[in-house]
């Protein structure tokens, strides 16, 4: 059973009550390839059900977004058409009833781990990434608004802003030899040392016997992933959009990482407090 958890709600209450409902079809057709014999059957309505629910949702998805103004429209719709896509090219494999249903939950499991992810790295951040122009203080500050009171986590957290910043200064670099190399070692960077922070974090969190540990691994596997998406190679044929295209890169990581830290980490600081916990 697939659930559809409260650290995947967005606070959108029409995309919300969607993502639910896409979860509850897969739980539906689980139970059916489990307890049906006319496994072929379930193949080919499953396909269509949820490939028509889904482009439905993306379209609500992206009207809303458009609405917003949101940075994030045109990766959200490069998101969206890679999973149609998968789900288009989906060949159930039809040699015997065994191997059908082995095809058609690996086709399922596929589909909740890209759902879950899609939504902690990538729909969580829907109405939160503000246009630049309306932008008034230094983004790139770790300001005491992000402290857990937590040191080590506080630390690592105000190194992820360093990056970021330091990236983002680079982008900004007119008379810079190897830019762009530049920009992909601080963006390994980066991922490395979130891999590193996310660790030490989820140590720590397992020692106190954090309650929302789970919910945390959730978020940190979705950012990692979307981390490991990232490829700068397409930035040749972008000609005159390369800087726009880095710069909303760049305002995703950091909105993300804002809104987890306030969201999210902050609610181990305030556990920590409460209980008493040495950390």
């Amino acid at each position: 059973m697939y659930e559809f958890t409260e650290d995947c709600m967005i606070h959108v209450e029409e995309i919300d009550n969607e993502h639910r409902r896409l979860f509850q079809m897969i739980n539906e057709a689980v139970a059916l390839v489990d307890s049906t014999d006319d496994a072929q059957v379930i193949a080919s309505n499953l396909i269509k059900n949820l490939k028509d629910y889904a482009a439905t949702h993306f379209a609500h998805e992206e009207a809303y977004m458009e609405r917003m103004n949101d940075p994030e429209l045109e990766l959200q719709k490069k998101a969206h058409a890679a999973f149609t896509a998968k789900i288009n090219a989906f060949e159930p494999d039809t040699s015997t009833p065994e191997a059908l249903r082995a095809s058609l939950k690996g086709l399922l499991e596929y589909l909740v781990r890209w759902l879950y992810r899609h939504i902690l790295s990538s729909d969580m951040m829907i109405g939160k990434i503000p246009p630049t122009s309306e932008q008034t203080e230094d983004q790139f500050a770790f300001t005491d608004k992000y402290r857990t009171g937590i040191e080590l986590v506080d630390d690592e957290h105000k190194r992820l802003f360093e990056i970021i910043k330091d990236t983002n200064d680079v982008i900004h670099t007119e008379l810079l030899h190897d830019k762009y190399d530049e920009i992909m070692r601080l963006l390994a960077e980066l991922r490395e040392y979130t891999e590193v922070h996310f660790s030490d974090e989820e140590a720590m969190m397992e020692r106190i016997h954090y309650p929302d540990i789970d919910a945390q691994k959730r978020a940190h596997s979705a950012f990692v992933g979307r981390l490991v998406e990232i490829d700068l190679s397409e930035l040749d044929a972008m000609d005159d959009n390369q800087e726009e295209y880095l710069q909303d890169l760049i305002q995703f990581l950091l909105s993300w990482l804002s809104n987890h830290i306030l969201g999210m980490d902050k609610k181990i600081g305030a556990y920590v407090t409460e209980h008493g916990v040495q950390v």
